[in-house]
């Protein structure tokens, strides 16, 4: 993992929408093809088929995609993620298809969003052309709290969301949805919740999650990052106040005990070769336990930020930000792992940085 140029803001932001079998991913899909605000989207899908979009057509522009009213772009995928959504990219730039400037992927039979989010940071091309913004997960409202139980899948695709649609809120019992709010907001304190019915949510709630805000055409860090929520979590929980107390607490097969969120400060400069040495200690030992890692670092020997964002073994090439905003320039990493506890990755940082 080495330094690059600030990446341009032009790169397409790209959305993932993810959730269990039967949340609502496909309701949510459907209703957001209907909004104005998709228009200048692409989006890419398992199957036109499961979306079910006969009365949303306007034309078709070639074998595997076709225009929305809404004035997006839909497009199934054939074979390989990459090399779908390489020539999505091709055709764009051909102006064979509308110049979109943001892509959606909806993970429809795919549990595990890991490799998805893998793809788009680890391909060397697509991540020249595309940027991650944001994980969107829905959770049934209803079953959400069994398949949190059984599933360490579900419970990971809650923990790596920027958003949380919670779905099928008109047919839940309100004490039910109440402890599965819970429960959300302590696996993953940082994430916006959204409780909606019928996939009725505006698309603007579900996108710009990213470093980059593009209404300012900056980076927007401290709404990327959301340090504060993690504070706040920890406090509750030495407060008492434990978000995971719905039935369950006792339980030491809960999957989400395996799960910790946390924020780490520096306040000392960092030096960049001690810390990706660190790094690529934590990617050899536990690197399917590193869930997600965002942060902004005060390298030594720098006047500006290094914006840093990881999955699992893969890295996105890190990003030099133009200067600092505000008096705080700690360096702050927020972890979101399996089975590692802040204290140990404390202390390590310190042995590697010391």
């Amino acid at each position: 993992m080495s330094e690059a140029e600030a990446p341009e803001l032009e790169r397409l932001p790209v959305s993932v929408i993810t959730g269990f079998l039967g949340s609502g991913k496909t309701t949510l899909l459907k209703n957001l093809l209907l909004q104005p605000d998709m228009a200048d989207t692409a989006v890419v899908i398992n199957e036109f088929g499961e979306i079910g979009l006969d009365h949303l057509l306007v034309e078709e522009a070639k074998e595997d995609t076709i225009l929305m009213s809404s004035g997006c772009l839909c497009c199934s995928i054939r074979g390989d993620l990459i090399d779908t959504l390489r020539r999505l990219y091709k055709r764009r730039e051909r102006g064979e298809v509308p110049r979109f400037k943001r892509l959606v992927i909806e993970t429809t039979g795919l549990a595990d969003p890991a490799p998805i989010l893998q793809t788009l940071i680890g391909d060397p091309l697509l991540s020249a052309f595309y940027r991650l913004d944001g994980v969107v997960t829905t959770v049934d409202a209803v079953n959400g709290m069994s398949q949190l139980d059984r599933q360490f899948e579900s419970v990971k695709q809650a923990a790596v969301a920027d958003r949380l649609v919670l779905t099928k809120i008109d047919l839940a019992d309100a004490d039910h949805r109440k402890a599965l709010e819970a429960r959300l907001r302590g696996l993953n304190p940082a994430a916006s919740l959204l409780p909606v019915a019928h996939g009725a949510v505006a698309a603007e709630q579900l996108f710009n999650a990213g470093l980059y805000n593009p209404a300012e055409k900056s980076p927007d860090v401290s709404r990327w990052l959301k340090e504060e929520a993690y504070a706040e979590a920890q406090a509750d929980h030495h407060n008492g106040h434990d978000h995971h107390d719905h039935g369950h607490a006792n339980d030491v097969n809960r999957h989400d005990d395996h799960i910790r969120a946390f924020c780490l400060t520096y306040d000392r400069p960092i030096d960049w070769d001690k810390f990706v040495n660190w790094i690529e200690m934590l990617i050899t030992m536990r690197g399917a336990d590193l869930l997600r890692i965002k942060g902004i670092l005060d390298v030594a020997g720098s006047d500006v930020p290094v914006a840093i964002h990881g999955i699992q073994h893969l890295f996105h090439p890190p990003a030099v930000l133009p200067g600092w905003t505000g008096e705080d320039r700690r360096s702050r990493i927020v972890f979101i792992t399996r089975d590692l506890e802040r204290t140990w990755l404390e202390q390590s940082m310190a042995e590697f940085l010391a």
